[in-house]
Order: structure tokens, then sequence, then C-alpha cells
């Protein structure tokens, strides 16, 4: 779940971080109102889930209310990397004396989290990391001992940090560990991290993803309503399934996020293009099938259906039980090809047989049954 800066910033601030005072606006009349309120100078930026905001001309400085009013107009409605902007985020200016790099993720390899720190900010980290890789310093963090300040001295040092503000760049680094890890981040990152001409140290950007599994835990209701989706992914999130929209004809249906981007992947490989990519989760019962099934017929560039499922907690009659009623409930317009493996695969299967037909089909693996729903695909579409 990727938050606009304003969001990661307000995410932030709940943490007790310093940020900018600023107004989110969807209007150039509202946008005039808050540079009012703020007083000017500002800064005029655009709210998309993409990077390259600056270089797309997303980002202006605004030294007063006419120039507020001209960028507003110009970047309401502009295109950047395929996102309209249709929210901007208006800021009180900064004086920026330094500039850094910092942020915490997940390192799955090492199972650990691994936080990244540089004197070099207000670029792009690929840049860095591919230019100047010493410049970056990094930190690895078991999540059962946390962070320490100890650690954070330590790690600022190894970043050749002004010397100066050592002190408040440790407390913002454990308050920004504390958001990554309290506040089931996946990522957490500020670039610039700056330090004003007065030797504040600031947060001047932020960005943040969230694991939306963690809803249980926090209340994401307002950084879910404004996460970018096409009508199939609406859908598809108002039925608790993971979706995720692409651009080709085999729709794909799979249980776990793993095998769903195999899946994807191998259907690829034989040639064929996937139109989605949707988990299922552990359940395959009717209810979740026919919602999954209600989801990819509805998309008019679906010519074939890849059902693949391998069993583990859950059941192949389970599936097989789900698949039969789910077909009863939705009119199908495509064929549909179905590889079931896992626990009780051939109860699941021997329940399948008997309805099986030119419109639902068995193939016996994940590389047969790709191929199967792409000649599918491409038979329909010629």
């Amino acid at each position: 779940m990727d938050l606009f800066e304003y969001q990661g910033k307000q995410f932030f601030a709940s943490y007790g971080m310093p940020v900018s005072p600023g107004e989110a606006v969807t209007t150039v009349h509202d946008a005039v109102a808050a540079s009012e309120r703020l007083g000017t100078p500002v800064m005029v930026k655009a709210q998309v889930h993409t990077g390259g905001r600056g270089k797309a001309g997303g980002v202006k400085f605004a030294a007063d209310i006419d120039a507020v009013r001209t960028h507003a107009s110009n970047i309401l409605g502009l295109d950047i990397r395929g996102h309209i902007v249709e929210n901007l985020w208006i800021e009180k200016a900064s004086d920026i004396a330094e500039e850094y790099y910092v942020s915490f993720t997940l390192d799955r390899s090492a199972k650990k989290h691994l936080g990244m720190l540089s004197a070099e900010g207000g670029v792009e980290i690929e840049t860095v990391a591919e230019e100047t890789p010493d410049a970056i310093a990094k930190i690895w963090v078991d999540p059962v001992d946390g962070l320490t300040e100890d650690q954070c001295r330590q790690w600022v040092l190894a970043a050749n940090l002004n010397p100066d503000v050592t002190d408040q760049t440790v407390e913002l680094l454990l308050k920004l560990y504390e958001a990554y890890t309290s506040g089931d981040a996946d990522l957490v990152e500020i670039n610039p991290l700056i330090v004003t001409p007065e030797g504040k140290v600031h947060v001047l950007d932020a960005k943040v993803t969230l694991d939306g599994n963690a809803g249980f835990r926090h209340d994401l209701a307002p950084f879910d309503a404004t996460q970018p989706r096409d009508e199939r992914e609406a859908a598809a999130h108002a039925k608790g399934l993971q979706y995720v929209g692409l651009e080709g004809s085999v729709g794909v249906i799979a249980n776990g996020a793993g095998l769903a981007m195999s899946t994807v992947d191998v259907v690829n490989q034989v040639g064929g293009k996937p139109a989605n990519f949707l988990d299922i989760g552990g359940g395959a019962n009717a209810d979740v099938m026919a919602g999954a099934l209600e989801v990819i017929n509805n998309d008019p560039d679906v010519q074939s259906i890849f059902i693949n499922i391998f069993g583990g907690i859950t059941r192949g009659e389970e599936v097989a039980n789900g698949i039969i009623e789910a077909m009863n409930r939705v009119n199908i317009a495509s064929p549909i090809v179905i590889r079931l493996d896992g626990t009780n695969a051939d109860e699941g299967r021997a329940l399948l047989e008997p309805h099986l037909s030119d419109r639902l089909m068995m193939a016996p693996t994940m590389l047969e049954a790709a191929r199967e729903a792409v000649a599918l695909a491409e038979g329909s579409a010629s």
C-alpha cells in the first residue's frame, strides 16, 4: 500500500519526526487558499504513486500567490509516468544547507531489516549506488534485538554526516525505525532528509509503503481510499482479492502470491500474455472462486482462464467443489484450464472429471496448462 508524500509525512509526524506544514488540495482555488494560510513562499507538489515528479514538472517553487496559481493550474491533470495528477501538496518552502538519504526496508535474504544512510541525498539512491557505492552506509538490524542508540551513532559516523547534527540525526533515525516496525511498513524512505541553515534536521520528502495485511492493527482506510485502481482492481478489492490488472489475454487465478507470480511468468514463458495477477490466498471455496471468476470474466480482454492451484492447507476436493459451484453461479465467457496439485489433488480431479468439456479442461502440469491456456486465448483472438 503506497502512500502519497503528504500521507507519508503525516505518518512520520505521528512518530514525532519534524515535517513541514502543508495542506493537501485538489483544485487551483484550494491551492491558492492553502498558500495564503501557510504564507509564501511554498512548494507546489504533485501527489502521485510514482517517482520522477520533479523531472516531469510536478514539483515547483512558488514565491508568491500568482506563481501558486500558475503552477497548480499546470500540474493538476499532468501525466507523470501514466499517473494523472489529481492531488497537490502545498508545503511551506524550506531553506536547505545539506541533503541526506535514509531508508529502512526488509532484506529477505539476510532475514533482517536493512537501513541505508548517505550524505548524498536529493538524488535517486540507485544513481548513488551505481556511481559512488561507498557513499551509502548500510546497517542490518535483527528484528528481535531492534535498533539501539549506539548502533545509530556508529551508523551516522560511517555515513560521514555533519557531526554537528549527530544527536538530532540519531534521534530521528530511532523514530524512523519505530515508524517502520510499529507502523508495519515495507519501506520508509526520506530523500532528502535535510539540515537547515539553522542546523535543524528536517524531513523534506517521504516515501512510505505499508503492509496492507496489517489493517487489523491500524486504521488504513484513509490510505486505502487513495490507492490507484482500475475498475477491475476496484472490483477485486471489494471482494477481498489480491489482484493486479495487466494487459494480456490469459486470466490467471492462483492460491498464494508466489504461485500467482510463477503462473504469470510461465504464461509469458510459453508465449502468452497474462491479463492479471490474482491471488485467492488460502481459501478456494465457492464464494472466493466465484468472486475471482466474476472479476476476470468482466475483463473484456480475457480470452482464456488459467486456474493454478497447489493444495497445502487448501484441499483439492474443496478447490474442485468451489470451481464447480462457482461455474454454476457465474456465466463464464472464456474457456478454463485447471492445474490442480498438492493435498487431495486426486480427489479434486476426480470431482472435476464429469464436468470437463471444451470449456473446462485439466492439465497435469503448470507448463502444459499454461500452453493450453495460451493456445485457447490465441485461438479465441483469431
